[in-house]
């Protein structure tokens, strides 16, 4: 292979011997500090960094405490997943179970809550504790698809000696993680594993479309119960007097008097029925509706100072692996919001840069590619959405009276770990 990186394409056009050999000797030339034959895939690469810097054993167990019983099907029960598993489970367990491979759900913290597939090998993956209410994390059991994807939020494939832990070098995994389309929230990963032998480098474009199909399959959930809230909302709003909003209990609108039509509304974490100051209305009256709230604007009542300048503070928090917030406080009080990855990166892109940054200089930062301003804007009129008043433009900026503060992991090395962004990945390395 004359190439300078792996490419498991033409790793599956190999001998199946000649292949392992050649992955067990880039994993063991790069853990002990020499250079390898072949340099490894970034993803692979950047990963056993992440281990080596946890001080993980490469020689240690895949055992983990499994969740008892009693808690695992509370968390079947508390997530969305739960709603899409027929299609998961349609879209891949037969498959799985023909390819001689198994099926894997796990939440966002890594853990298996659902597993099908083909008897022998759900035996074998019994071997490996992979297995329902054990832990897949990178921390737990190293570079692996599952922990990975988990902590890229991205999908991957990781193939034999790919695995930081050797006592997996025998399976081949490829899985995608899949999220909220509320809000971008990360809800667990999809993955096949299987023996070494099963491996394909075509699974992982499978895992990821069955992903994207239950996220697509949540959306339409999702507007299924706005339409209900519509249904509900509009003869009360025909009544109500003045500027009102009937929202679910994330947020999203589903219907609207005398107010510019907005996608969503950021609630505080602490809501409820009663009188609560919002950033994009000012004071409202909350009341309880059939799947949501009905938000009326209270005129002429908002505290001295409260416009969209009163906010004075902003709370960037990347210091975590894969939770991002924004925190917002001022004289008219506070509240966060978590990010989505692509938001996180371009606030702090826009946190690094106090004078602003133009849409051709931020799709330079995050593309490489100064033309791929259509996409920018499209991403920074989202984020202005919820940071009314917090955010300029023309340039794209904090605004002066604002203080910003970034929070960062300890190691620069896991700023955003999912990102690809050339100024985020620079700013990661000082």
């Amino acid at each position: 292979m004359n190439n300078t990186r792996l490419d498991l394409r033409r790793l599956a056009t190999m001998d199946a011997a000649q292949a392992a050999r050649l992955l067990h000797r880039v994993r063991e030339e790069t853990l002990a500090g020499r250079k390898p034959p072949i340099a490894p895939r970034p993803e692979i690469d950047a990963s056993w960094r992440r281990m080596a810097r946890l001080g993980l054993d490469p020689d240690q167990g895949t055992r983990s405490v499994l969740l008892r019983r009693d808690e695992l099907e509370h968390r079947r029960r508390s997530t969305l997943l739960a709603e899409v598993m027929q299609t998961l489970s349609s879209g891949l367990a037969g498959i799985a179970d023909a390819s001689l491979q198994i099926m894997v759900v796990t939440d966002e913290q890594g853990r298996v809550l659902w597993r099908e597939g083909h008897p022998s090998v759900i035996r074998q993956a019994n071997g490996i504790c992979l297995e329902e209410g054990a832990a897949w994390t990178e921390h737990t059991t190293g570079t692996n698809a599952v922990g990975t994807a988990l902590a890229t939020r991205r999908a991957v494939q990781v193939h034999s000696a790919e695995h930081y832990v050797q006592s997996l070098h025998s399976w081949t995994c490829a899985a995608a993680p899949v999220h909220d389309p509320r809000d971008q929230r990360l809800l667990g990963v999809l993955d096949v594993s299987g023996p070494a032998s099963t491996f394909h480098p075509s699974m992982l474009a499978l895992v990821g479309s069955v992903a994207r199909l239950a996220e697509a399959e949540l959306r339409e959930r999702h507007r299924g119960t706005l339409e209900r809230l519509r249904a509900v909302a509009a003869p009360i709003l025909c009544r109500v007097g003045g500027r009102a909003v009937a929202v679910d209990p994330h947020g999203w609108t589903a219907a609207v008097t005398g107010l510019a039509p907005t996608d969503r509304i950021v609630l505080p974490k602490s809501f409820g029925a009663g009188r609560v100051w919002l950033p994009s209305l000012g004071l409202c009256a909350v009341e309880p509706l059939p799947g949501g709230w009905l938000l009326r604007v209270e005129e002429d009542t908002a505290p001295a100072g409260a416009e969209s300048g009163a906010a004075s503070r902003v709370v960037l928090d990347l210091s975590r692996p894969r939770r991002w917030t924004v925190a917002v406080s001022g004289a008219a009080g506070s509240w966060q919001q978590e990010l989505s990855p692509r938001h996180a990166e371009l606030l702090y892109l826009l946190a690094l840069h106090p004078d602003g940054r133009t849409a051709a200089d931020l799709a330079e930062d995050v593309f490489g590619d100064r033309t791929r301003t259509v996409t920018v804007r499209a991403e920074m009129s989202r984020v202005r959405r919820t940071l009314a008043g917090v955010l300029a433009h023309r340039p794209y900026r904090f605004r002066e009276e604002i203080a910003v503060e970034v929070r960062r992991p300890e190691d620069p090395a896991d700023l955003l770990p999912h990102s690809a962004a050339p100024a985020v990945r620079s700013a990661s390395r000082v």
